[in-house]
């Protein structure tokens, strides 16, 4: 019976001196959420000028909602700011901030390290992104399918490094 009592615990997953069963454990934090940096270095030739600097800050704010920040800092140090609320199961939201990228978002989160975004302006399919984290969660691949203006499709990956939790 001594035996018997000794085994229960864990075989409902409980750890001698704590009242939490092991399988209660909160989930981890999403590999996305810091501040990421674009590297330069590695910025697709297809680009043109490269920008300056590129961060982008997402922070989960609640409610099942993150709020991502962009801020992109031109040559000439001028910085445009784009900003958007939303929740990872497709739903659309405005977009705030400066419009060049899109007026309108939609995210989904396929994996935990997977997050595809829509973006569109004026109702119109503006590009989509793929970003995925590596697995010891210090880069950040964003892959950017779009059209060129002959109408000709392409992918540019450009490489984030994490600057922050």
């Amino acid at each position: 019976m001594r035996s018997l009592s000794l085994l229960l615990p864990a075989l409902f997953g409980l750890t001698i001196g704590t009242a939490e069963p092991t399988w209660a454990k909160r989930p981890a934090a999403s590999p996305f959420l810091g501040l990421w940096e674009l590297d330069l270095g590695k910025m697709p030739v297809t680009y043109g000028t490269p920008p300056k600097r590129v961060t982008y800050r997402f922070v989960d704010v609640g409610g099942g909602q993150w709020q991502t920040k962009i801020d992109i800092t031109a040559q000439d140090d001028s910085v445009r700011h784009m900003e958007a609320q939303f929740t990872r199961d497709g739903s659309v939201v405005a977009s705030a901030g400066n419009k060049d990228e899109g007026d309108h978002a939609a995210a989904g989160s396929p994996a935990p390290n997977v997050l595809v975004l829509t973006l569109a302006k004026a109702k119109q399919l503006e590009s989509v992104r793929v970003y995925a984290v590596s697995a010891d969660g210090k880069t950040m691949t964003e892959s950017a399918a779009d059209v060129d203006d002959e109408g000709v499709p392409f992918v540019r990956n450009f490489t984030f490094h994490r600057v922050a939790r």
